[in-house]
């Protein structure tokens, strides 16, 4: 009998004939190495098929050196699982965590106030304006460098059971899961022979977290969740890469720079490319992927000899201050080039032409300044504000203010940065923006609004303007505007900031499952954190305003959740932030998780936590702190509430702090 059976086994390979070919059909010889590899369907895309740009791999259709071995082959398929394995389970735990966060928490009063007091500090209204920010908590630690793997850009076989789902999840690629199975044979209680075989599951369910307990029922609709927030992680939107006017020609990839200069100029001009340049527009850079540095910057320093000697100048004093040199010869080498610059400008000014390098050049001293020195260099310099006036000549006389106000392909840079500078230099200064007229009218466009400010500075440009109309509320405030007639623009404006927040979820982390930074969710968190201090600014403006109000002391607190969402350390961007940590440190409590907050991020930015304007906002905090814990009160006594500009003005400091 059991012979019998043996041989009618092969009575069911007629069944699986047509099966078998059905399955056939006739592969292609010309797709791509990568989908190949994966046993993928290649449309043969140029440069990148659609597979492997939809799932960020690299697309090579030129035989590549691990093909022809077996060996990279395997490891290729084991990095493959690897990946994917990563990735969904970073998704899951993710999913997981926003479900745990607090949604419930007090939010702090908003900005409603019917008389001039500072005891109605409360705002129905606002609690559903800021909801958004109040149910994030600070959960994730990201005072350490986010972990970027490096990865081979590969993605998984579907395997064959699923195929019935690829039209309904064309961009999920399933989990591949490895199930070992041993047996043992034992005769007479001793162990004799032993078998162990690997068996591969696929599924598009994640692995649970360890020791988690497995569900007894399948989650309803956990597929659509799931499918739903990988497709509008897959569609995010992307910040303009080419939406500014560099003024140099037209985009390239890359540019030499070719200039004669002596060898200690030389060394000079090697700093600032390599060392000073890649701090100097961080999120740019971020948005743009290097088109600043080789489309202004680089061609600014061949063209224009006033800007070449003004980053001369400031690649010296970046040498001065983090490789610690001390000397007549470093001084000498930047009070020449600080003495080339302003008297190529004079020059410039007299011939009256070439407008644009001779702004470009002004800028570049007055914006530059923010990322280089210490704060007791005492060597001589002209005011930041000085060489402002002479840029706001420069922009009116080119009109660059009117024809922003008009649509263009392209946005000119030199006014974007002008319009940063302006705006909140004007909130160091207590004055009005000079271009407040032009921020306004941008800002109530329904289709022009954008200036460029998100995509250089990462605040979106909405916030910016609201920002420049909080300093304008200051300057009327100065001049005697009465007490009920300021809280009624306070609350206006207040309700105006609560519109920037529809529709935004608040902070989340910037980074995908793959470590990659996302630059529109770098600049929401970043939003975020400007919108809060917009708040704080515009509540210290009330009559009778103290930080120790519950609702200034909750939006300090809702400020440190926000940033705890930024990157930090040398890599991060805590140093465009500069005047969100001024607006919010100034008024931070002696408990306040602000301060231990601001004390471990300057730890994270080691030496560069001393240069620039981020040192300088640094220090101007800790004098603040000092009046404000009454240690040090001017007028004796225990201090409430000391302005920052007061501790300036006593200092005799005079910084650009943005």
């Amino acid at each position: 009998m059991a012979v019998a059976q043996q041989k009618s086994k092969p009575a069911a390979k007629p069944n699986s004939t047509p099966k078998g070919k059905m399955q056939m059909h006739r592969r292609s010889r010309t797709g791509c190495y990568t989908c190949r590899l994966r046993r993928k369907k290649c449309d043969e895309g140029s440069p990148s098929c659609t597979a492997c740009k939809h799932l960020g791999l690299r697309c090579e259709y030129k035989r590549p050196m691990w093909w022809s071995n077996n060996d990279q082959r395997r490891l290729q398929k084991d990095n493959i699982k690897m990946i994917i394995k990563r990735k969904k389970l970073t998704e899951k735990t993710t999913s997981a965590t926003n479900q745990v966060m607090d949604t419930g928490a007090e939010t702090p009063p908003g900005l409603s106030h019917s008389l001039p007091t500072s005891a109605t500090f409360s705002d129905p209204l606002d609690r559903t304006r800021s909801a958004s920010i109040d149910s994030q908590l600070s959960l994730f630690d990201m005072n350490a460098p986010p972990h970027i793997a490096d990865y081979t850009a590969y993605n998984a076989q579907m395997h064959s059971s699923h195929s019935q789902y690829a039209s309904m999840y064309p961009e999920f690629s399933p989990y591949e899961i490895d199930v070992k199975t041993e047996r043992q044979m034992f005769v007479n209680d001793i162990p004799t022979r032993r078998e162990s075989t690997i068996s591969t599951f696929s599924t598009y369910h994640p692995p649970p977290p360890p020791e988690a307990m497995l569900p007894s029922f399948p989650v309803d609709n956990e597929w659509d969740v799931t499918y739903d927030e990988r497709r509008e992680s897959l569609s995010e939107e992307n910040l303009n890469t080419n939406l500014f006017d560099f003024c140099h020609g037209p985009p390239t990839t890359v540019r030499q720079v070719a200039i004669e200069l002596d060898e200690g100029d030389q060394r000079l001009l090697d700093h600032f490319v390599s060392d000073v340049l890649p701090t100097v527009f961080p999120i740019l850079e971020t948005n743009q992927h290097g088109s600043a540095r080789t489309d202004y910057v680089l061609p600014a320093l061949q063209s224009n000899k006033c800007y070449l000697h003004c980053c001369l100048s400031i690649a010296a004093q970046h040498c001065k201050a983090t490789l610690n040199i001390q000397g007549e010869q470093i001084d000498n080498d930047i009070m020449r080039h600080r003495y080339a610059t302003i008297s190529e400008l004079c020059e410039a000014l007299n011939r009256d032409t070439n407008h644009s390098e001779i702004l470009e050049a002004t800028l570049a001293m007055i914006f530059f300044q923010c990322s280089v020195g210490r704060l007791d260099d005492s060597l001589p310099d002209i005011p930041w504000h000085q060489h402002f006036q002479a840029a706001i000549s420069l922009v009116q006389k080119l009109e660059l203010n009117r024809m922003v106000s008009e649509s263009h392909d392209l946005m000119s840079f030199n006014m974007t940065l002008t319009a940063w500078i302006d705006i909140l230099g004007s909130t160091i200064q207590g004055r009005a923006p000079t271009f407040a007229h032009t921020y306004r009218e941008k800002h109530l466009s329904p289709t022009n609004s954008s200036l460029g400010l998100r995509e250089l500075m990462g605040c979106e440009d909405r916030v910016m303007y609201l920002i420049s109309e909080i300093a304008c509320l200051e300057a009327l405030k100065k001049d005697g505007m009465d007490d009920i007639q300021l809280c009624q623009h306070v609350h206006a404006l207040g309700d105006q900031i609560g519109l920037t927040e529809i529709g935004d979820p608040g902070p989340k982390i910037p980074f995908n499952a793959n470590g990659v930074l996302s630059p529109k969710q770098l600049s929401k968190n970043m939003t975020a954190a400007f919108r809060i201090a917009a708040r704080i600014y515009l509540c210290s403006l009330v009559p009778g305003f103290s930080p120790s109000q519950a609702s200034c002391v909750g939006l300090v607190s809702k400020l440190t959740q926000a940033l705890e969402f930024i990157p930090s350390g040398q890599v991060g961007f805590d140093r465009s932030l500069v005047w969100v940590y001024l607006i919010g440190g100034s008024v931070s409590t002696m408990d306040s998780p602000f301060r231990t907050f601001l004390e471990e991020r300057l730890l994270a930015l080691g030496d560069l936590a001393n240069f620039g304007s981020f040192g300088r906002v640094a220090c101007l905090l800790k004098e603040v702190w000092s009046h404000v814990d009454g240690r040090l009160s001017p007028g004796g006594g225990e201090a409430h509430y000391v302005s920052w500009r007061d501790v300036m003005q006593m200092k005799g400091w005079d910084f650009l702090l943005i």
